[in-house]
């Protein structure tokens, strides 16, 4: 895996955790303030959310990078079964 590669694949690991991690520990403010959507949350924390997620796609990214690394996934085949598969060869 390439310097490329390996960043655009810790980003959308990075995009899709964050948006897993976004609703943990979410409360409804019941004190609904004028302006305010009536779902917006009491405190965001949005700073330990991102931290949260940094950590959760590093590691997952790690194990990403060591399955392809080791070839235990080979996206080359995978790409050369679906050709065949595509063109009857």
């Amino acid at each position: 895996m390439n310097l490329f590669t390996a960043i655009i694949v810790y980003l959308l690991i990075f995009w899709t955790a964050l948006f897993c991690v976004l609703p943990w520990g979410n409360q409804r403010d019941p004190n609904e303030k004028t302006g305010n959507m009536t779902g917006a949350p009491k405190v965001a924390r949005i700073k330990e959310k991102f931290i949260v997620t940094a950590i959760l796609s590093a590691v997952i990214w790690g194990i990403v990078f060591a399955l392809i690394e080791l070839e235990i996934i080979d996206f080359f085949e995978i790409a050369r079964s679906m050709t065949q598969e595509d063109y009857g060869s």
